[in-house]
């Protein structure tokens, strides 16, 4: 047995080198998965809608705000994939606190994106205690509270014109569409 290399006595000690020498030979295995985008036991990182992960990482979006369009560039995460399955969408977007507009969507989505408590102007982001998807269009140096946010992209648009279509009082209908 591998223990008997380890001049550990006791079996309580012997336990724990156990469950650390596993803890690391996993934690080595799943690093090795996640080095090409794979987890073990899946078959691919295709989209839902069959595009490869490299198509996803130039992937893009139109957003339609009565007769204004800004297009966003999508990050490429589980979560990103599972909203590009719910496109196209309409929804409509309410304002929060002044600095983003925010919208329920459908259902649930992923929640396996790279979570964050900050964010900048422009960043369309999944709050999934809601399930919402949002836009941020000012910042107000407040941090996001738990458990945090996901960005699924950013607003590649001049920020004239999308300081036009999203930093306005009140409701805007959002047409979201994903550009072929």
């Amino acid at each position: 047995m591998l223990l008997k290399w380890f001049p550990i006595k006791g079996k309580n000690c012997q336990k724990r080198m156990l469950v650390l020498l596993l803890t690391l030979a996993m934690s080595f295995s799943y690093s090795a998965c996640r080095a090409d985008n794979r987890m073990p036991g899946s078959a691919s990182s295709k989209l839902p809608t069959e595009r490869s992960t490299q198509q996803a990482n130039s992937m893009k979006i139109n957003i339609k705000v009565g007769d204004k369009t800004v297009t966003a560039m999508l990050i490429d995460n589980p979560t990103t994939r599972d909203f590009v399955s719910l496109l196209p969408l309409t929804l409509t977007m309410n304002d929060l606190f002044g600095r983003e507009k925010f919208a329920h969507l459908p259902r649930a989505i992923s929640q396996e994106g790279e979570r964050t408590k900050t964010y900048d102007v422009g960043d369309i982001i999944y709050w999934s205690p809601g399930p919402d998807v949002a836009i941020y269009y000012r910042h107000d140096g407040q941090a996001i509270p738990e458990p945090g946010i996901i960005t699924i992209g950013k607003i590649d648009a001049a920020l004239g014109a999308f300081n036009e279509a999203f930093n306005v009082s009140g409701s805007i209908n959002v047409t979201v569409e994903l550009i072929e």
